[in-house]
């Protein structure tokens, strides 16, 4: 017979059978600390204090839980003394650069490219949509040179671009990588 109800995370559920109980103790989803209640009690109650219940609890208990994750202790690199991070107990989120040590805003360290910005720029100037292809943004590139053709008069925005890349406006390659002169 359904009688048995609980108060779960969405509220009182039930009516459910003795069965449907078990298997809610078993998958963890009725805890000790669940409140309960059937028919013939008098209030609700937690889950661990129903004597019916208690043989539901002791089969669920072989079951251990999962081990807490791990603690992120990253060890700095050999080289410059770089600072230690333990965000064990910290509450506050690491950034990414405190995390990663070899991470710089600047461009000391990013990779450089194989493009000439120069060449690149003039490429943009004289022929739409080809110097954006030849840094790796084939997709500007492409809807420029399409627009230039089918139109004619859209070649002032390859212009401009031409302009924009010459006078240092795009820093990244279309892989990003730092461009050089």
């Amino acid at each position: 017979m359904a009688d048995w109800y609980y108060i779960g995370h969405y509220g009182q559920l039930g009516p459910l059978t003795r069965e449907q109980v078990d298997e809610l103790v078993e998958g963890g989803v009725i805890s000790p600390e669940t409140y309960v209640w059937r028919s013939g009690m008098l209030q609700w109650q937690t889950a661990d204090a129903v004597a019916e219940l208690q043989p539901a609890f002791q089969a669920a208990a072989p079951f251990a839980a999962p081990p807490p994750p791990p603690i992120f202790e990253p060890t700095p690199p050999a080289g410059p003394a770089q600072p230690h991070y333990s965000y064990q107990g910290s509450s506050q989120m690491p950034t990414y650069s405190q995390m990663n040590p070899y991470y710089r805003m600047d461009s000391s360290l990013a990779i450089r490219s194989d493009k000439n910005r120069t060449l690149a720029g003039m490429l943009q100037l004289f022929l739409p949509g080809i110097g954006r292809m030849y840094l790796g943004y084939y997709a500007y590139g492409t809807l420029q040179l399409v627009l230039f053709l089918c139109t004619g008069v859209l070649w002032l925005w390859s212009f401009v671009d031409g302009i924009i890349i010459l006078s240092g406006g795009v820093k990244y390659d279309g892989f990003g990588r730092v461009l050089t002169n």
